[in-house]
């Protein structure tokens, strides 16, 4: 019989090999109970990513994604050089920083003063308020501002009492960006605000005790002690809202513009819905949807890359 030399590399690998069969014989139940999620990544996430192909053919839905010829990047320059390309990255663009400037801080904000809050009830029952529209359909909300914004609706009935004239607001294209980022922080503000208020309670209650031994009050606690205490929480779901700044809610604009408002509402998503969905050009809107994925992939890794540099927390 022949000898057969055993490398360190072999040897190493065996070692890891025979480990990760341990590892699954120990905790094959954990590993049962995440097997569905991980199937459900795996069809519905990372399967149809091959599809993407698609952006680089004169895709025909008769002829299949491998028989359809290629076209190479000629999808991408039609969208570059497009009428649309500017209007839209920069209605994407502007509306994803209102949402990062106005929206995310609310959140925080609402959490740092229902912290303070000594009533029970009371801070009860506005979390219950504040959390109930994020429970609510879209469609639903969507209606509703709708309802709320039109001529004779009670926002135009406010601005009456006032003198200010009515007007159907959701028609005037300056006003659309207004709407859709406060009516998106009135729907998210009490359900953002749950993750922070965990992350308080986190926080150890002998460092407001050496604070106000200190001298410090409620705002200097709160400028030294909370915000530290829950500013890895912060950096963490700011890396993931940088991550979806290319991703604008997408059905909700869809419900809310109308021609009249392209000007300020269209944005890439929208722009794709029409392009493939309306005007069936699957190939183009497919290019025009992996490049807005591959911004929000490039801002990600520059954000997580950026905040473990500036103070030592990232995603990974």
């Amino acid at each position: 019989m022949n000898n057969i030399a055993i490398t360190p590399q072999k040897k190493k690998a065996g070692l890891r090999m025979g480990g990760l069969v341990r590892e699954l014989a120990t905790n094959k139940y954990i590993y049962l109970m995440a097997l569905p999620g991980l199937l459900f990544y795996l069809i519905f996430c990372y399967g149809p990513m091959y599809g993407a192909i698609i952006a680089f053919k004169d895709y025909a839905p008769a002829a299949g994604i491998l028989a359809s010829p290629w076209v190479g990047l000629e999808n991408f320059k039609q969208f570059f050089t497009g009428m649309y390309f500017t209007r839209t990255l920069f209605n994407t663009l502007l509306l994803s920083t209102y949402q990062i400037v106005f929206g995310f801080p609310a959140p925080i904000l609402l959490a740092l003063l229902l912290n303070e809050l000594q009533g029970k009830y009371f801070k009860r029952t506005v979390q219950t308020i504040t959390y109930i529209p994020h429970f609510v359909s879209l469609i639903v909300i969507s209606g509703l501002i709708i309802d709320f914004t039109m001529r004779d609706g009670i926002i135009n009935d406010i601005i009456a009492i006032f003198g200010g004239g009515r007007s159907n607001l959701l028609m005037r294209p300056e006003m659309f960006r207004r709407i859709y980022v406060i009516s998106g922080i009135w729907q998210e503000i009490g359900w953002g605000s749950i993750v922070y208020l965990a992350a308080l309670g986190g926080i150890d209650s002998s460092l407001y005790e050496a604070a106000r031994i200190d001298g410090a009050g409620r705002i200097r606690q709160t400028w030294h002690v909370t915000l530290p205490g829950i500013m890895p929480t912060i950096v963490v779901l700011f890396i993931m809202q940088i991550g979806k700044v290319m991703s604008v809610g997408f059905e909700k604009v869809m419900l809310l513009y109308s021609p009249a408002t392209y000007e300020t509402a269209d944005i890439i998503s929208t722009f794709v819905y029409r392009k493939g969905i309306e005007e069936a050009n699957y190939s183009f809107s497919a290019a025009v949807g992996l490049f807005n994925s591959v911004i929000n992939l490039i801002l990600i890794f520059a954000a997580n890359t950026l905040s473990r540099k500036i103070n030592e927390t990232s995603l990974w």
